[in-house]
């Protein structure tokens, strides 16, 4: 098994309300030349779990990060006019804070991140760190 030393929380920068599947962003993520879905899980609008990658795998989700880390992603994270905003729904906060505590028992020395703290970019669109750093 990998070591993981990172939990690293994204979203899907698709517009708040708009479900997304693991297909549809496999899909995406292969157009960029990955050779499929690079998080290893994405929470739908209704708290869903789903898996994508297997966690034995490296994922593509953080460039320098991806070989020690799982990704998660909730579907959302901005406006209509694809500004960046935290759209998780109530059903998603709940559901990412039971999953990342779930990983880090699993993984107790991995430390929670937000994609946003490795990359010049808004992704999660909320402090990841600040909200799972009790966990």
């Amino acid at each position: 098994m990998r070591k993981i030393n990172f939990i690293i929380v994204h979203c899907t920068a698709t517009p708040a309300g708009r479900e997304v599947s693991v297909a549809e962003i496999d899909c995406w993520h292969r157009q960029r030349g990955f050779n499929g879905i690079g998080y290893h899980y994405v929470i739908g609008l209704d708290g869903t779990v789903h898996s994508g990658r297997p966690e034995g795998l490296a994922g593509a989700h953080c460039r320098g990060r991806n070989a020690t880390s799982i990704g998660v992603a909730y579907v959302g994270g901005t406006l209509a006019d694809g500004t960046p905003a935290d759209t998780r729904t109530p059903q998603q906060k709940a559901a990412l804070r039971r999953f990342i505590a779930e990983l880090k028992r699993r993984y107790p020395g991995a430390e929670v991140r937000g994609h946003r703290d490795f990359a010049a970019k808004a992704c999660p669109c909320f402090d990841a760190t600040a909200e799972y750093a009790a966990l």
